[in-house]
């Protein structure tokens, strides 16, 4: 994924994510534990994805995870037979032999995406680097009842699945994929936590020619590849579109483990609706759900390899926030941190669609539908000022439709506010405010993420 649109210096500024020391990817330690098998191929596969085209050798992946030769060896003699990884070409050797390379196959797996504004769908197919390969939008209205949007989504994805494989000449088949979970998915991957204890025998690395002998015959199906996801029988004929599952981002509050939406702002009629299941049911394949907010802050911490605390504030039909933490997504307790939008800071204010009054979303929206942007940013920013005091967050990104329809009134409004308040704190300097970036298609990425992330060690997903 391209981390550009994320603002210069984000990364610097909470944590740089390409893993400096010896013994640690992006800060986890890899460890020699035949029951943490999966954990460490998380660690490699995430090595593979960071170093891109160029590639990696074992040696430098050893060093990287501080796991031991013929461990590295083990793990990647798996990833090349599940198809996830394979040979990039020879790097010098300061000493004997060239080594090989290896990288990650961008192609061997993919994950849909999915966000359900409430006006607007977007749908995006993302290979294992986050890359977006296929996008398609289409008008919705979450009003129109349940079983309609589940409907509607569903065909969309199907569409665009199917262009996706007829682009790359894999047949009409469209994808294949099952019923069996995104765990089970994620552990056929060597990075769930379910994965069994490794009980195979060792491979023996020859660390002059990096080649690998096996010594004795791998029993292991722990890592079985990504393009085997789903149990159910895959039709004859052309290949098919390797598929992990989907995501699906949209408006909460809602129940992320359980895919249960609940009363969703302006839409009172979905509480209570198991969103997750109808969707699994009706394509056949895992689906995850979490708030759209969740899903576009995952994709920025997912692009910038950071590690530190943020807040992504989203300003489009309705206003929400994703919180990253250490690097981490924070739902809360019930999945409902970052209701950011239903603070009240005008007790005598407009009524919002919540039940409260003076909520910062009501006064945002009001003020952008009667053309004052710049008091919309001012009331975006003292919801910011008490979050930056709440959490003390290193920055503020911003994001959504309606930012980015004026995006330096919003940085400037909310910057403004932020400095005085930085100003009465005795604070030098203020927190930096940026535009996340990311266009239209930002938020359906970060749902994509919400499968990928496990498989590369992140727990987010």
């Amino acid at each position: 994924m391209d981390g550009n649109g994320i603002g210069d210096g984000f990364g610097d500024g909470i944590g740089d994510g390409n893993g400096g020391g010896r013994g640690r990817t992006g800060g986890v330690a890899g460890v020699n534990l035949l029951a943490l098998r999966s954990h460490n191929g998380a660690l490699v596969l995430d090595l593979l994805r960071r170093a891109g085209a160029a590639g990696i050798s074992r040696l430098e992946l050893a060093e990287r995870t501080g796991l031991t030769p013929q461990a590295v060896s083990k793990i990647t003699a798996r990833l090349r037979a599940d198809g996830l990884a394979t040979e990039a070409g020879y790097r010098a050797s300061t000493g004997g032999k060239p080594r090989t390379v290896l990288r990650l196959v961008p192609d061997a797996g993919h994950a849909v995406g999915l966000h359900l504004d409430r006006d607007e769908l977007t749908a995006v197919l993302c290979d294992l680097t986050g890359a977006v390969v296929a996008l398609r939008q289409a008008p919705l209205d979450l009003g129109a009842g349940a079983e309609n949007v589940v409907e509607g989504a569903a065909r969309e994805v199907e569409a665009l699945l199917a262009q996706a494989s007829e682009e790359r000449g894999v047949g009409t088949g469209g994808y294949r994929g099952g019923d069996d979970g995104v765990g089970d998915a994620a552990s056929r991957l060597g990075s769930g936590p379910g994965s069994d204890i490794d009980t195979d025998t060792e491979t023996e690395i020859d660390t002059d020619t990096d080649t690998e002998t096996a010594t004795g015959t791998e029993t292991d199906t722990d890592a079985a590849s990504v393009v085997a996801v789903g149990s159910g029988s895959v039709p004859h004929g052309p290949p098919l579109l390797p598929v992990l599952g989907v995501g699906v981002a949209l408006p909460g509050p809602l129940d992320h483990l359980h895919g249960v939406l609940h009363r969703v702002t302006g839409f009172p009629e979905w509480d209570g609706f198991p969103l997750r299941a109808a969707l699994a049911r009706r394509l056949g394949v895992p689906v995850v759900v979490d708030k759209d907010t969740n899903a576009a802050a995952l994709r920025l911490a997912a692009a910038a390899g950071a590690h530190g605390s943020f807040a992504y504030l989203h300003l489009g039909t309705g206003l929400g926030a994703g919180l990253v933490i250490d690097g981490s997504v924070h739902r809360g307790a019930r999945t409902r941190a970052g209701e950011f939008g239903h603070q009240v800071v005008q007790l005598d204010g407009p009524r919002c669609e919540c039940g409260n009054r003076g909520c910062v979303e009501a006064l945002c929206l009001a003020a952008v539908a009667r053309g004052d942007v710049a008091e919309a940013a001012r009331v975006l920013g003292t919801g910011a000022a008490n979050l930056v005091g709440l959490l003390d967050i290193e920055v503020v990104l911003l994001g959504g439709r309606t930012v980015e329809a004026w995006p330096e009134e919003f940085v400037r409004g909310v910057g403004f506010v932020l400095d005085e308040w930085a100003r009465l704190q005795g604070e030098d300097p203020a927190v930096p405010v940026r535009v996340a970036g990311g266009g239209v298609s930002a938020v359906a990425e970060g749902a994509a993420q919400l499968l990928l992330a496990p498989l590369f060690g992140r727990e987010d997903g």
